[in-house]
């Protein structure tokens, strides 16, 4: 345990968040998706898994250390509804209340169809697979940068 830090943000997590650079994102994705095949072609090939969790609480986590890219117009996004793309399920409307929160403003996700998140994912830095079995649980944050004197 570390003073300060969320419980939820294991040494693993915790790599992974720090070694990413700006404009890198994060796949946080739920139970069902194909966490392990598209890890392993990301850049950095890591798979962290957050077993028994919403995906709400790993997010509010992962959002109390990690800057989102204030320089993209849409720099989180989410899975969309096969069929429904304006469909927002409740697993998508945790999410965005914890973005709003931890951003302390309305910051609206920017929806992708199924199968261009998954290449989106393939090219992130890394998946965070959440135990959370909701269906469209599905995320890409981009990290920002953390500008100030050294």
């Amino acid at each position: 345990m570390l003073k300060g830090l969320d419980p939820v943000l294991s040494a693993d997590l915790l790599w992974v968040l720090a070694a990413m650079g700006h404009g890198d994102d994060l796949a946080l994705v739920d139970a069902n998706h194909p966490a392990e095949t598209i890890a392993r072609a990301t850049a950095s090939g890591r798979l962290v898994r957050l077993p028994g969790l919403t995906m709400g609480r790993a997010a509010r986590a992962i959002l109390s250390v990690l800057p989102i890219d204030d320089f993209e117009p849409a720099p989180v996004r989410r899975m969309e509804v096969v069929g429904d793309a304006q469909a927002v399920p409740e697993v998508q409307a945790q999410v965005q209340r914890e973005v709003d929160a931890a951003l302390g403003r309305v910051s609206p996700m920017a929806g992708m169809e199924r199968f261009a998140f998954y290449a989106a994912a393939k090219a992130a830095f890394a998946v965070v697979q959440v135990g959370d079995p909701r269906p469209y649980g599905c995320f890409l944050l981009r990290k920002g940068v953390i500008a100030g004197e050294p």
